[in-house]
């Protein structure tokens, strides 16, 4: 694993989690209500799991006996397998690569309920892989 590269994503993904942490209102009706706060919010959130699928795909590259996966997702999968991640974060990533197929392809089908909760509630899921993904770099003090 290519630690300058990763380092770089992981700080990219820190930025868009603070920057989700900083612009998540304060209630739903209020994420329904503004289209700006709605797109800075989707935004980042995509990047945030482009970004992880990036780093899993680092990760992957640099550790013996794992295929390249066949999707965005199978990455995380693989990780757990290997032990690397654990089960419940690969399935939560696997989640976010959904909500990101969706906000990339049907945005007009997001629920934004669905994105509050993942706001309020599933921030730490992408801290938490960035955690595994950090300590497993090579030379890592």
């Amino acid at each position: 694993m290519d630690r300058l590269i990763v380092e770089e994503k992981l700080e990219s993904l820190r930025r868009c989690l603070q920057r989700i942490e900083d612009k998540c209102p304060d209630n739903v009706v209020e994420l329904e209500q503004d289209i700006d706060v709605q797109d800075i919010i989707t935004l980042n959130l995509t990047r945030a799991v482009q970004l992880s699928v990036d780093i899993a795909a680092h990760w992957i590259a640099g550790v013996k006996d794992i295929a390249v996966p066949a999707t965005m997702g199978g990455g995380f999968e693989a990780l757990a397998q290997k032990g690397l991640v654990s089960d419940i974060i690969a399935e939560r990533m696997k989640l976010a690569v959904g909500f990101r197929n969706i906000a990339v392809h049907r945005y007009e089908v997001i629920n934004w309920q669905i994105v509050y909760a993942i706001c309020q509630h599933r921030l730490s899921d992408f801290s938490a892989f960035a955690k595994a993904a950090f300590d497993s770099l090579p030379d890592h003090h």
